[in-house]
């Protein structure tokens, strides 16, 4: 299985916005097809965001369409996800994911996650 680690949550202002990065070993990244997940406090975890192998096909939850934006690069065996005009209700971990072909089914075991914390 792929090892991925996530980094660059933190807290930040309703408004603002973060940059998430997955960053992935163990495996041969630019073959996945990728996501990212979150979980808020007393909440099941969701799919936020998807993008598949190269990079051009994308897909995201409508929760955060239009805000969010999912990207990679192979070269450095990375996946990010740009959140802008965050709210208060993307307060989660968020969690990155190798995916199963053709969906939006996350692959594999689950890291630790990176906490992102919006205030009002």
């Amino acid at each position: 299985q792929v090892q991925l680690v996530e980094s660059g949550g933190g807290l930040v202002q309703a408004g603002g916005s973060l940059r998430l990065s997955c960053a992935a070993s163990g495996g041969t990244f630019s073959s996945y097809a990728m996501g990212w997940f979150r979980q808020a406090p007393g909440k099941e975890r969701e799919f936020v965001a998807s993008i598949k192998q190269r990079g051009i096909i994308t897909n995201y939850a409508d929760s955060v369409k239009g805000r969010f934006t999912i990207s990679r690069d192979d070269a450095k065996n990375t996946m990010y996800l740009q959140m802008n005009s965050l709210k208060p209700e993307d307060t989660a971990v968020y969690y990155c994911a190798r995916l199963v072909i053709g969906t939006t089914s996350p692959f594999g075991s689950w890291g630790q996650g990176t906490q992102v914390t919006v205030s009002s």
